[in-house]
């Protein structure tokens, strides 16, 4: 279900931001350019057989000298975005902060975004051409979104709000994202939104008098948009073609929050107490994963990735919904966020700082790892 954009100019683009009145401004090449790279591949990246692998390594497969984790893999397999304090990643990483780079596992390539610090996780595309995360500006938080062939860049320009937490669907033509109205006083408030980096539009998905912000999670083809009332504890899924939301899908009487929309839009996980739940959205029933954490489902929504509660197990589990069966994905110290499972469940990427998961691993630091599974 993964939208295709049209491509424009970076004129029209802009011309039409203006025209909007919007929060958006454009420094260089948006989503809906052609994309430079190599093509995408099917099933996990390049020669990658059954096993794990580091990924926040130097192109000569050198281990980073600094932390590494916060990862995100596309639902291909194929490229990994992560942040990291390793001054050694790319020969362009001056020492200090700590930067967003993307890991094509194809090519062996390592790219680092930008210069800025992320503030939260960082969000890949579908395809891998886009990667957006938020970052401190001034008093406010914006929001710099990368085309990952050209560097070139467009944010969110948030000068009387702060925009935090985006979620890029699958070409990378619409970002959801988390707006606090912090001016004028003297209330505080906030909202979900959906901004098209094609035609500069913005629509408002919800709006709260709070600022318990949770970050939304947007389907493939940008069309649904799950997101979370932080004060009430509630999750509701937005649909484009009609402009409404409905829930909150875990019923009126019950605390949740949102963990991730699928890609293909069917499915919304949510955590509830000490529960896991998965909602299909077409049929409208929910399943329990009991006493687990979930962290990540895949892009058909049928694989979740959960941590067990309790300890003196693995620390990462795989697990099939339709069938009902467990893969290790780690029985090491490991942590894992959302996206982070490909289509099929094919790969997992997550972060440990054991010395023991790879061979001559000697950093004293966390690392990046992909799992193949199949």
């Amino acid at each position: 279900m993964r939208g295709t954009t049209n491509r424009v100019t970076t004129r029209r683009v802009r011309a039409a931001l203006g025209a909007a009145a919007a929060v958006c401004a454009v420094t260089a090449a948006l989503p809906g350019a052609a994309w430079a790279g190599p093509s995408a591949v099917t099933g996990t990246a390049g020669t990658a057989t059954v096993g794990v692998e580091r990924i926040s390594v130097a192109p000569d497969g050198t281990q980073g000298n600094g932390g590494s984790g916060a990862a995100s893999i596309t639902p291909d397999g194929r490229r990994v975005v992560f942040s990291s304090s390793a001054r050694n990643l790319t020969s362009d990483n001056p020492a200090g902060n700590e930067a967003v780079f993307v890991r094509d596992q194809q090519t062996a390539l390592t790219k680092r975004m930008g210069t800025y610090t992320p503030l939260q996780p960082p969000a890949i595309s579908g395809n891998g051409a886009y990667v957006g995360y938020s970052l401190q500006w001034f008093n406010d938080v914006r929001i710099r979104q990368y085309q990952v062939s050209s560097g070139g860049t467009a944010s969110a320009n948030c000068s009387a709000y702060s925009c935090d937490q985006p979620s890029l669907n699958g070409d990378g033509r619409y970002t959801a994202l988390a707006l606090l109205i912090r001016k004028p006083a003297p209330t505080n408030r906030q909202r979900v939104e959906v901004h098209d980096w094609n035609t500069g539009a913005v629509v408002t998905v919800a709006s709260f008098e709070h600022t318990q912000q949770a970050r939304p999670s947007i389907s493939g083809d940008g069309r649904y948009v799950a997101y979370q009332d932080g004060a009430a504890k509630d999750v509701f899924v937005w649909d484009r073609t009609t402009g409404t939301s409905t829930g909150p899908v875990e019923g009126p009487a019950t605390a949740a929050s949102l963990l991730q929309l699928s890609d293909d839009g069917g499915t919304v996980v949510y955590l509830s107490g000490s529960h896991t739940y998965v909602h299909d959205l077409r049929t409208g029933t929910t399943r329990t994963v009991p006493d687990v954490k979930g962290l990540a489902v895949d892009p058909t929504g049928r694989h979740l990735l959960y941590a067990p509660n309790g300890t003196g197990g693995p620390s990462l589990v795989l697990r099939d919904l339709e069938t009902g069966t467990d893969q290790v994905v780690s029985d090491r110290p490991a942590t894992a966020g959302i996206d982070a499972v490909s289509t099929g469940g094919r790969d997992v990427v997550f972060q440990s700082a054991a010395d023991d998961i790879v061979p001559d691993d000697t950093n004293g630091a966390s690392d990046v790892f992909v799992r193949h599974l199949f």
